[in-house]
């Protein structure tokens, strides 16, 4: 491919998520042209519709997979739906000739996990990436460079939290028969930031237990609004995960590393902005409501640096290697959490 062409990129699911990709393709990320958009409920090909035209483009609208597939011209797509469906829909791409970014987890199925490796692998002229995002955010960036330049001398134990605030209306109860589990579905991220700030060991003992702290209707699912999780690796290194969907001040996402000489910790304050708030409460700041708010520089960061790695024909440091083992982890996670019993890996 020409380095100069510019991506004719396909997205599939405009659901939250799926719409914050659709805007950054569509005006933000340098060498993309989003020339599709793919879901089979109404309401989201409307959104697209409509956004389409704010951007004066034309719209190309699908609600079957396999025509999005088929548009003319079309390099990649980005994958954005159901975690159930990830696998399979990701195989399909690959073999229509497409390059794919794909939401995380990669599945819930660690044999799903092994049959797309083995189809990317089939396929090496094109490029597969999971979209762990804060491996692009720029806070997570500069601690993983300090940790190569020795900053804290070698890094042992990472604490790590995905932390949202409470939701009343229970939004993310209504997706927990198919989320895989608390664990699963947020700690993946602390998972693969762990394995990237310590130099990817390999995870041999697991350990997790949990509560429903505000929303008993988790019980059906056996699932938990909130997690702990302790994972050893095989290198004597070792991560503490939290996670939890009943936070009062907002979303918090936190990571602590520690090193032989020092320590850096990411996000110990989930904070607005800059401002403090002095009054008879005392001194405080806002905190950002939701990781979108959070993210949103690293979202952007993410898909420029998967359309550049294909314009420019550049290797992707973040591998499905990586996918597996997080979920590999995870799914350990939640045996552990339904056993009440450490896991070996």
């Amino acid at each position: 491919m020409s380095r100069a062409r510019t991506l004719k990129v396909g997205i599939v699911g405009l659901g939250r998520l799926g719409r914050r990709h659709a805007e950054n393709l569509m005006s933000r990320v340098a060498g993309a042209e989003l020339v599709a958009a793919c879901s089979p409920l109404p309401a989201e090909l409307e959104w697209a519709r409509a956004m389409f035209q704010v951007q004066l483009q034309v719209p190309h609208l699908y609600a079957d997979y396999g025509a999005l597939l088929a548009h003319d011209g079309l390099d990649a797509v980005f994958l954005v739906t159901p975690t159930s469906l990830h696998p399979q829909q990701i195989i399909q791409a690959l073999q229509a000739g497409k390059h794919v970014f794909c939401e995380k987890p990669l599945s819930l199925d660690l044999e799903d996990c092994r049959r797309v490796s083995a189809e990317a692998a089939r396929h090496p002229q094109l490029k597969v990436m999971i979209g762990f995002v804060r491996r692009f955010d720029a806070s997570y960036q500069d601690a993983y460079k300090k940790i190569q330049q020795g900053a804290i001398g070698a890094p042992f134990m990472v604490y790590s939290q995905t932390c949202d605030q409470y939701d009343p209306d229970g939004f993310f109860v209504k997706f927990a028969a198919t989320s895989g589990g608390i664990f699963l579905d947020c700690s993946v991220h602390d998972i693969d930031l762990a394995r990237w700030l310590l130099g990817n060991p390999q995870a041999v003992r697991v350990y997790a237990g949990g509560t429903r702290a505000i929303h008993q209707d988790l019980q059906q699912f056996q699932d938990v609004d909130n997690g702990v999780a302790i994972c050893e690796f095989d290198n004597g290194k070792i991560a503490t995960f939290y996670a939890s969907r009943t936070m009062a001040h907002g979303h918090d996402t936190m990571t602590e590393i520690t090193g032989t000489a020092g320590r850096l910790t990411v996000g110990s304050n989930p904070r607005k902005n800059r401002v403090e708030i002095a009054d008879v409460h005392g001194v405080r700041n806002e905190c950002l409501p939701s990781f979108f708010e959070r993210f949103e520089d690293a979202f952007l960061t993410e898909v420029s640096t998967f359309v550049d790695a294909i314009r420019r024909e550049q290797k992707l440091e973040l591998t499905l290697d990586d996918a597996t083992e997080a979920t590999r982890i995870g799914i350990a996670l939640r045996e552990s959490l339904l056993s009440g019993q450490a896991v070996l890996l």
